[in-house]
């Protein structure tokens, strides 16, 4: 999932935009819009790669600011496992809405996951 620079041509439903604005190593700072249900969320994130073993994200302003995402990926005995621990800040309307945005949100995140996972089974 580490591959954010191409969200927007891998899932367009869940990120109609994706633009990175600066990449130094194994770090990128991206703006990104990503829908959540019927929610569009904007955000700035700074992406973290530790290849192969880690992705993180860390959402610096908008919507989420202060969320942070961490995808670990750790050998199985059938594949690679996918871990996903996520600490999810609302901003704005969202906070109005509170647990059942949050639940809604964490529900949607789930299905990008899966779809990134049937991906990869693909490939």
């Amino acid at each position: 999932m580490a591959n954010y620079e191409n969200f927007q041509n891998i899932l367009p439903q869940y990120f109609p935009s994706i633009r990175v604005r600066s990449v130094r190593e194994n770090v990128a700072i991206v703006e990104e819009h990503i829908k959540l249900g019927d929610r569009e969320m904007v955000m700035t994130t700074k992406h973290v790669t530790r290849y192969p073993e880690t992705h993180e994200v860390f959402v610096l302003g908008g919507d989420a600011k202060g969320s942070h995402i961490v995808e670990r990926y750790d050998k199985a005995q059938d594949g690679t496992k996918l871990i996903v621990d996520a600490d999810i800040r609302l901003k704005g309307i969202l906070v109005i809405v509170g647990a059942f945005a949050k639940k809604k949100i964490a529900s949607d995140f789930g299905k990008i996951i899966d779809e990134f996972a049937k991906i990869a089974e693909k490939s």
